[in-house]
């Protein structure tokens, strides 16, 4: 029956003129906010999926980028904005699930000031070190960490990241102690990695993944809870042994509080036609990240529990935002 229904939404979908489907929306073009610069993995996502809704709406989709503060002023920014459905914010997990436990400044709150849409994509956190590195397994780098406890260099984006958090998450399972490089974004560490600053690293799979298929990095695990379809080979950190682990980074649309129902609706039919697009679904498999498309309630729950769930390990782990 379920099934049945979800079915008779995607014809009525399928059926809809771009007309109908945007008529709980105003007549004016559809702001995503996003906290990256351009030409990320985050801004590739939503560019790609924009596209296909601008079609499916038959309205103006723009991309603005708002980097800065960890995402704060992006999400601020969207938070503040009128609640009519023409102002978007892709977000990561950083910005609504992390952040948000490790500063009490904010000038959001994310369970008062957003409405969830859909959940777009996840992205697998892998971790890497060097192709020649002596490192050829996980296994491997939990013993080096072991013969020179606290030496260790490991790399990752920043402090409070998720490959920061992956980092602490891994260390505590394996029980070791590697020394924590942060640095400010992906590729400053991917520099470093190459180049011996730092003997391993990790991060999402859309962003490893030119260096994984050009040879230079050799990946070890996956800090998820199931392996990524473009490296089906890659087991599970848990898979070796290495238990609650999974810290994948993922990308979620929010719209103001009190947008209306009505307008939510709309977005969500339209993005989740985008998502699941076959040609747009491609696109983001073949960059690493996982496709997902749910509801609004299923985000919801699941932006309830990121919350909970890292707000534990930031408060265990004594993570503070770098002053």
């Amino acid at each position: 029956m379920r099934l049945a229904k979800l079915a008779s939404a995607f014809l009525m979908l399928a059926a809809a003129t771009p007309a109908a489907l945007a008529q709980d929306l105003p007549n004016k073009p559809i702001r995503i906010v996003i906290a990256f610069p351009p030409g990320g993995p985050t801004d590739f996502v939503g560019r790609l999926v924009a596209d296909k809704v601008k079609d499916i709406l038959g309205q103006t989709i723009l991309i603005e980028n708002k980097p800065g503060a960890n995402g704060a002023i992006g999400a601020d920014f969207v938070a503040k904005s009128p609640p009519d459905g023409t102002t978007l914010f892709l977000t990561t997990v950083g910005a609504v699930a992390i952040t948000p436990n490790m500063r009490t400044d904010l000038p959001y709150d994310v369970l008062r000031d957003f409405a969830p849409v859909t959940l777009v994509v996840r992205n697998t956190t892998v971790v890497v070190v060097r192709a020649d590195s002596s490192a050829n397994s996980t296994k491997d780098l939990v013993a080096m960490a072991k013969a020179k406890p606290g030496e260790i260099p490991f790399a990752s984006t920043g402090v409070g990241s998720t490959t920061h958090l992956a980092l602490e998450l891994f260390s505590t399972a394996a029980g070791v102690k590697f020394v924590h490089v942060p640095y400010r974004g992906a590729a400053p560490a991917l520099t470093d990695l190459l180049g011996g600053q730092v003997q391993a690293f990790s991060a999402d799979v859309p962003v490893l993944m030119p260096q994984i298929a050009a040879g230079k990095v050799r990946a070890l695990g996956a800090a998820s809870g199931q392996r990524n379809p473009k490296l089906p080979n890659v087991s599970t950190l848990a898979e070796q042994g290495y238990p609650d682990t999974s810290s994948d980074n993922w990308y979620g649309l929010l719209a103001p509080a009190k947008t209306p129902p009505a307008a939510i609706a709309k977005l969500h039919a339209a993005f989740v036609a985008a998502i699941n697009d076959p040609a747009v679904k491609q696109k983001l498999i073949d960059s690493g990240a996982v496709p997902v498309a749910d509801t609004p309630e299923q985000f919801g729950k699941f932006l309830k529990e990121e919350l909970a769930r890292w707000g534990k390990v930031v408060r265990e782990k004594g993570i503070k935002e770098p002053g």
